[in-house]
């Protein structure tokens, strides 16, 4: 089931629709709201009412379909931050929307504008309608997961999409916002496994995006820092090898591996080799 209340939102946004359709294909002309009210082609009134139907029925579809499974994990990966985007921004465009709407129709029937006043109101406010609860759709039906070996991006509308990137493969984390994002305190995250034209997800539209990208940025530092660490005792290492190799040798006598026995010994035999060659 998805997020939030997508079915009662698309009631609430539909069903007027469906009220003003009806109306304006069967009882405009016998209901007229003024008495100067333009005539209504009855295709404006089943349009109105097939998308306030359509409204309806795909908040209805959003609120039960199965939201992505949980992530199946691989050895050793772990979970790390999983994150949904908001929805509050989205459902705020649309119900902006509605004010705008309102204003095209109180023009177009209710006062003597020219036509593309009215058209242009309703037409600027259907776009803004229509992308807010698009996005609202969008934003129940996705999930952000960060492991310890890759960035996953889960999105279920029609199909399921998922696209990933493998953290060994990033080489870039980017951070943008919009201005009406920001109104909200969101914002965006980009991670790429290149400069342009390779593997990315987009974590969009999510609070406090600066953290998830240092949490990104945090999981590529380990493995840099294990590299690092690795070449630094290599080149112990090597150090300490050349280091013995070029060491002097060792006396006998300082040797400790040498009995002491053995060097009292050496010594006294030199002693009377010294003594006999001495002359009488």
């Amino acid at each position: 089931m998805g997020r939030g209340l997508p079915a009662v939102w698309g009631s609430i946004f539909g069903v007027p629709l469906v009220a003003a359709g009806v109306y304006l294909y069967g009882f405009a002309a016998a209901y007229p709201l003024v008495a100067s009210q333009p005539e209504t082609s009855p295709s404006v009134g089943l349009l109105t009412a097939a998308f306030g139907l359509f409204v309806t029925g795909m908040g209805a579809y959003v609120h039960y379909v199965a939201a992505p499974e949980a992530l199946q994990l691989r050895d050793g990966e772990q979970v790390v931050e999983d994150r949904t985007p908001a929805q509050r921004n989205a459902l705020a465009e649309a119900v902006v929307a509605v004010p705008l709407l309102g204003f095209g129709g109180y023009l177009l029937y209710f006062t003597q504008r020219p036509l593309y006043q009215p058209t242009l109101a309703l037409a600027v406010g259907l776009a803004l309608f229509s992308r807010g609860l698009y996005r609202y759709w969008q934003n129940t039906l996705t999930r952000y997961v960060l492991t310890n070996q890759r960035v996953v991006e889960e999105y279920r509308f029609i199909s399921l999409l998922r696209n990933e990137v493998p953290l060994q493969k990033v080489r870039g984390v980017e951070e943008h916002r919009s201005a009406w994002d920001s109104l909200f305190g969101l914002g965006n995250v980009t991670v790429r496994s290149g400069a342009s034209g390779g593997l990315s997800v987009s974590v969009d539209q999510v609070y406090e995006p600066a953290e998830f990208a240092d949490l990104v940025r945090r999981e590529l530092t380990p493995g840099q820092n294990d590299d690092a660490a690795s070449g630094e005792s290599e080149s112990q290492t090597a150090e300490t090898t050349d280091g013995d190799s070029s060491s002097p040798g060792t006396d006998a006598a300082d040797d400790p591996s040498i009995p002491d026995d053995t060097a009292e010994a050496g010594t006294d035999v030199a002693g009377q080799s010294d003594s006999g060659a001495s002359p009488h």
